[in-house]
């Protein structure tokens, strides 16, 4: 029994969630890249600006030689305009030191060297600076004039740096996230009128239409788009109206078959009953009786078997084959027994199939094909009494890299053109007068079933049939 349709997931489940978690989780993600660098370069700016001030100071200790006699009011000056504890300008081997009265030595000192430029050292400076707790002192490094003969360090807490950088921090989260607000916002509004609300329409007629395939008010109407859309829509469209169409022959055909059986039963009744008649006519004396009763129960023969053929065809279930290990020789040989083979006093029969072969296929429906092919080739070599050589049936086995070959020949007129074209077609396809052609189809459909084929080899004398499987069908 097919299982119940899904229920369709709401406007804000499905697709929908996945395509706004998606596009947020980008743009976030795409935020992230950019804050990086951004904050670097914020962290580098803060520091330039103080270690411009520390130039500054190099110049003025640069035009006064003796640094003691700088007044007290002038040094605390330039330290407060940098917001440091102490300014250090080294250069030619000597050092000089501006410093606020009374500072003492820091404990715990990181050095922001400007001289490295490189990105990966910025961004591990900034995370540095960002992760680490208050209370530190940053210790600025720089050329005091562009090249390497004077070194300018500015020393001083990196509280305000790192606050700083906290706000700035916050500013770009907050505009990150009204950015990633608005881009999800408008992406999705685009994407779900262009692609969501047309596959959640596409989706209900699919559950909708499952739910009663031969409501013809439930084929989707396409729209007229020329994009991947449109054309599943108009896809959908032409397989439900194909689908509709032959739901609707297929009950046609049923009913006509029903009807078809029961008149084929009643026939068949009344052919039995006629044939008990003609059975009772067959024993009087009269010559004229004689002579026209074989015709006469013949007829009703071909009548009855016709009927009967006509009754199984429409029997023919679709049940899947059942596979087990099946032994081919014995299944030959129980095949040749059924189709009346054994012990015929003029057809010979030759199973050639070798000892121990065996195969995964189910006995019964395979049983049937081969019955089918081996009882078709018998008659054919019985109405062949013209024959010059003795009437023959073989079966034998062969075997290519992916295929196990088993083929059904005889020795006898062959086919006439006529069934050659029709060959496997229902009603059309017999090789003898008053055939019905269902043994072929069922037979091909049976085969098939297992994943083969049935084939008809051309050849210049007699009738070739060869049943092709898998060759993973064979166990050993």
């Amino acid at each position: 029994m097919a299982a119940e349709p899904r229920a369709m997931p709401g406007p804000f489940s499905g697709l929908s969630v996945k395509l706004i978690t998606i596009i947020v989780a980008v743009i976030l993600t795409a935020g992230i890249v950019i804050y990086l660098p951004l904050v670097a370069n914020y962290r580098d700016s803060w520091l330039a600006d103080r270690l411009r001030i520390g130039i500054v100071a190099a110049r003025v200790l640069d035009a006064v030689p003796d640094v003691m006699a700088l007044p007290q009011t002038l040094t605390d000056r330039l330290l407060n305009s940098a917001g440091a504890k102490a300014i250090v300008y080294r250069r030619g081997g000597q050092s000089q030191l501006l410093s606020v009265e009374g500072v003492e030595m820091p404990k715990e000192v990181v050095t922001a060297d400007m001289r490295l430029d490189d990105p990966v050292t910025r961004i591990l400076g900034a995370l540095d600076t960002l992760f680490a707790g208050n209370g530190r002192t940053l210790r600025i490094v720089g050329d005091s004039d562009g090249s390497a003969d004077g070194v300018v360090e500015v020393l001083m807490s990196e509280t305000p740096l790192r606050l700083g950088m906290l706000a700035y921090s916050r500013n770009i989260a907050l505009l990150s996230l009204i950015i990633a607000a608005i881009t999800a916002i408008a992406l999705y509004v685009f994407v779900s009128r262009t692609f969501i609300a047309p596959i959640r329409r596409i989706t209900a007629n699919m559950v909708a239409y499952r739910q009663a395939p031969e409501n013809a008010n439930l084929i989707i109407a396409p729209e007229p788009r020329k994009d991947e859309v449109g054309i599943a829509e108009r896809e959908l469209a032409a397989m439900q109206t194909d689908l509709f169409t032959m739901l609707r022959q297929r009950r046609h055909l049923a009913d006509l078959g029903l009807a078809v059986a029961k008149i084929n039963h009643d026939l068949r009744n009344t052919l039995t009953s006629a044939q008990l008649l003609s059975d009772q006519v067959a024993t009087l004396d009269d010559p004229k009786v004689q002579r026209l009763a074989p015709r006469l129960v013949t007829t009703l023969d071909k009548a009855i078997g016709f009927a009967q053929s006509v009754l199984d065809y429409g029997r023919q279930s679709a049940t899947p084959p059942k596979p087990g290990p099946v032994d081919m020789r014995l299944l030959v040989e129980e095949s040749g027994i059924e189709a009346g083979l054994m012990g015929h006093p003029d057809v010979r029969f030759s199973n050639g199939i070798p000892d121990g072969l065996v195969i995964n296929a189910d006995a019964d429906q395979l049983g049937r094909v081969l019955v089918n092919l081996l009882k078709n080739a018998r008659q054919a070599l019985e109405a062949n009494t013209g024959a010059s050589h003795p009437p023959e049936i073989t079966v034998t086995f062969s075997e290519a890299p992916d295929e196990l070959i088993f083929t059904v020949a005889d020795n006898g007129p062959g086919l006439p053109p006529r069934a050659k074209e029709n060959l496997f077609i229902a009603f059309e396809g017999s090789a003898r007068a008053g055939g019905t052609g269902l043994g072929l189809a069922i037979a091909r459909e049976l085969v098939e079933a297992h994943g083969g084929k049935l084939l008809f080899v051309d050849q210049p004398q007699g009738a070739r049939f060869d049943i092709i499987l898998p060759a993973t069908a064979r166990l050993s």
